[in-house]
Formats: C-alpha cells, structure tokens, sequence
C-alpha cells in the first residue's frame, strides 16, 4: 500500500493580538571568521561534520578583494559556527533524508573545470547563454541581438563596474531566514554572478543560466564533489527580464556522484516583471539542494514555473518577500519521482502588505515504489497585509506500492480582511477516469499514460519556452515506457 500523509495546518490570531514581524537582520560581521581561532564556546554549539566541512570550503579559495563577497563569507562562517547539521528531529526535515550527503566525504571544487566545446545545437539561438560549471562562470554566449545599453551579465569580480558593485553591495542582505545549506553557499561560492537591469529597462530575450556538473564520482562513491554556485539578479523599477535555470549533469556525467548546492536570489523593483523557469535533470546519483529567495517590491510581479525530475536527494527552498502593496506572485511546481528518489519542496510566501495576489500549484508524481515526495507550503499573512488574495493547491499522483508522499499545506492569518485557501489531493489513477477512456476503445495502458502524461502536463505546458517544454515531456514519456514495460 502506498503511504501518504497530509497535515493541513491553518493558524489565525485574534485581532487584538499583536503582529509578529520578523525580527531584524542581525549587525554585519566585521572581520573575518577564522575557524582555528574562533571561540570553543562557540565551536562547542557546532557539529563537527559542519565545522569541518566550514573549513574546508574556507581553504577552498582565497580571501576576496570585494568587500561585498567577503563580508557575504564572513557571515556565513558565523553562522555555522553554531549550526548543527539538520535531521528528522527538526521539523524543516521531518520527512527529509540528507544522510546521503552527511555519509559521504565532501571535496569542494576549487578550480574552474576544463569543459568542452558548450555551443551545442540543443540551445535556443535566441537565449543568452551562462554557463555555469561547477560554480564557475565559465562560458556566456549573447544571443544575436545585443542587450540593452545598461543591462549587464557576467561575474561580480571580474567584469562588473564600480558603480554597479555600489549598487549591488547595498543590495546584499543577511537574509535571516536560510538554513545551513544557504550558508555553506554563502563560504563556499567562488564568486557571483550577477544579472542587473536598470530603470525601466525590458531586455527581450531570456537569459539561460545552464549549470554543469563536471567533477563526479561513480556511482556508489561515498566521496561527493561539491559545487557552489551564486547568482544574484537585480531588476530596478519597470525593468522586465526572463530567466531560465537549467540543471544538468555534463555528457558522461549522467550518473556519477555529486552535490550541487546553489543559490538564486532575485530582487524585483517597483513595477518590474520577472519571469522564471527552473528545469532540474541532474544524475540520478547526485544530491540536489537549492535555494531561490525573492524580494518583491510593490506592483511588482513574480511567476515562478519549476519541473524538477533529478537528483537522489532533491530539495528546493523557496522564499518569497513581498516589500510592498499590490504585488502579484505566481508559481508552479512539477515534480517527478521516477526512482529511488527524494523530490522535496519547501516553500514560504510572507506577505507584509496590502493587496498582495498569489497563486500556487503544485504537483507530483510517485512512479517508484522506492520513490517519496515532500510539499511544505507556508503562506503567512501578517497583520498590514488586508485584502490579500492567496491561494495553493498540491496535488500528488502515486503510482506504485509503498511509494510516499508528504504534503503540509500550511496558511498562517494575522489579517481579518483576506481571501485566502489552499487544498491537498493524493491518490492513485481514479478509476472512474480510467473506465471513461476503456469505454472508447482505448486500452488500459494507453490509458494510464494519457492520464498520467496530463496529469503534469498541466504545469509543464506553462514552461514558456518549447525547448524546456520539449526535454520534460521526454522525461515523463521515458517513466511511462518504463513502467509499462516492468509491467508485462
């Protein structure tokens, strides 16, 4: 029998109590953190798995000369100065297995990794191209058309000007709400890749960030190369921008070991538009964790279009801020677990101010019995935010035996003027749909597929560009053979 799990959770305060807001960033950290000379009271509130992974991602690379980038290593490093590593005991991993990585030996990548030729046919020509190797910005390829004037990509150490550093560092905050994997980023990335558009500025084509990994172990290693990568995209008020992350493994990586830990954070100014897809097909033998934070102004908007379908260990922390009224935040989600895989998504909209709008969708599908899926989806409404329309729905498809799902939709109400809702469905194929299909001639395993095939097509279909679309549907399609063919 499959198992499944579902705990709703709605919170509301009584009016006449106070708001809770969150609490305010902590001073910056002056100087550098060295791990030999911290302090052992501090070092005793550590574990040493994450201490000695701090230092070791603190050898990884030199001190930087940005005082930005090394201020972002310095407070990371403080951080984890008393930071354990997460386990089922805490609720943010209740349902989450990371002994993959807490097992294994880490080895930082700590120079850019020799790659091939990257312009291959399987690229859009009208995308600008990032190619991000192992953490390493190592490629880009403008698309034919140029960008517009002030519009700039590339890496904050290298390429970027001194006025647009100015405006960057003012930009970089000590985000109170990541986990330890969000500061092991912050050590160990070796640099940041920053995309930046100005005022009122549309850049017409979408940037696709494609993220390698190279250095890989076989399957089986206890030994995992750890990756870092860190972009960082500003778009000012009125600015608009497509970005498209792509994750993959390089060509005859396909099932090595690996860790990817990345983070995007995203700031949208007053009026601006992002949109953002985020694909994931990455070794089936790797550990996948992510971290997307967005700062929205007002009248801003945000959509957020993901398909995550690789990985032995997927997690994708999302966090939304809203800094502002009349903001409107979109996103769907599509999970595939096709394996012996772990697709986990948590996710946080915090909502501060009037006339916030969301939507979001999630689905998954479970297609090994050795598979699990996880959906933590926090809403929080706090007390300013009146006429909030916020509404979430997750729906889960298990397919095998003994396959699992974890859903916990979760809406926090502070407001008393709000129009907030959310739902949970998880079930195998219904059979009324089933005997619908049978009843026109169709067989039962075409069938299935059909049903399945719609089922995630729902979100893949809002994938905006066809080259994405196209490689997830080949995915689903590929789990549909397989299964049919285990089941003759």
């Amino acid at each position: 029998m499959s198992v499944l799990a579902f705990t709703p959770v709605v919170l509301r305060t009584p009016t006449s109590v106070k708001a809770s807001f969150p609490c305010q960033p902590r001073p910056k950290f002056r100087t550098t953190v060295s791990f030999a000379s911290a302090p052992a009271t501090q070092i005793g509130f550590s574990d040493p798995f994450v201490l000695q992974l701090a230092e070791t991602l603190e050898d990884s690379h030199s001190p930087s000369p940005l005082p930005s980038l090394q201020n972002l290593r310095d407070t990371s490093s403080e951080s984890l100065l008393s930071t354990p590593w997460p386990s089922r005991r805490d609720e943010a991993f209740r349902f989450t297995d990371t002994s993959l990585i807490r097992q294994s030996q880490i080895l930082p990548v700590t120079q850019p990794p020799k790659v091939g030729n990257l312009a291959t046919g399987s690229e859009d020509t009208n995308f600008s191209h990032l190619f991000i190797a192992d953490g390493f910005l190592v490629n880009s390829i403008p698309c034919a058309s140029s960008l517009p004037d002030g519009v700039f990509i590339g890496s904050l150490s290298s390429d970027s000007s001194d006025g647009i550093r100015e405006k960057l560092s003012s930009l970089f905050s000590d985000f109170q709400w990541g986990d330890m994997f969000w500061s092991l980023n912050g050590l160990g990335a070796p640099d940041v890749t920053v995309i930046y558009v100005p005022a009122g500025v549309r850049v017409e084509t979408p940037i696709h960030l494609k993220y390698l990994s190279v250095e890989g172990r076989e399957g089986g290693s206890k030994v995992l190369p750890l990756s870092n990568p860190r972009v960082f995209v500003v778009v000012e008020d009125g600015g608009e921008i497509g970005i498209i992350e792509e994750f993959v493994s390089s060509e005859g990586n396909e099932n090595k070991c690996y860790w990817s830990n990345s983070v995007l954070e995203v700031v949208i100014g007053k009026g601006a538009k992002v949109k953002h897809s985020y694909v994931q097909n990455q070794s089936f033998n790797s550990a996948h964790i992510k971290w997307t934070s967005v700062r929205q102004e007002s009248e801003s908007r945000y959509e957020l279009v993901e398909a995550s379908s690789g990985g032995k260990l997927s997690r994708h922390n999302l966090h939304i801020q809203q800094l502002g009224p009349d903001t409107e935040t979109e996103v769907s989600t599509f999970h595939l677990s096709a394996g012996d895989q772990t697709q986990d998504l948590h996710s946080r909209l915090i909502f501060d101010h009037p006339r916030a709008y969301s939507r979001q969708l999630h689905k998954c599908i479970i297609a090994h019995s050795s598979g699990q899926a996880v959906f933590d989806g926090n809403v929080r409404v706090n007390r300013y935010a009146q006429q909030t329309d916020a509404g979430q729905l997750t729906r889960s498809l298990l397919l095998e035996p003994r396959a699992t799902v974890n859903v916990k939709p979760n809406l926090q109400i502070i407001a008393d003027d709000v129009k907030c809702s959310h739902g949970a469905a998880i079930s195998d194929l219904e059979e009324d749909q089933l005997f619908y299909m049978r009843a026109r001639g169709v067989d039962l395993d075409t069938a299935r597929k059909a049903l399945v095939f719609s089922f995630g097509k729902e979100v893949v279909d809002r994938l905006p560009h066809s080259y994405l679309r196209e490689g997830v549907e080949r995915q689903v399609k590929e789990v549909l053979r397989r299964l049919t063919s285990e089941n003759e």
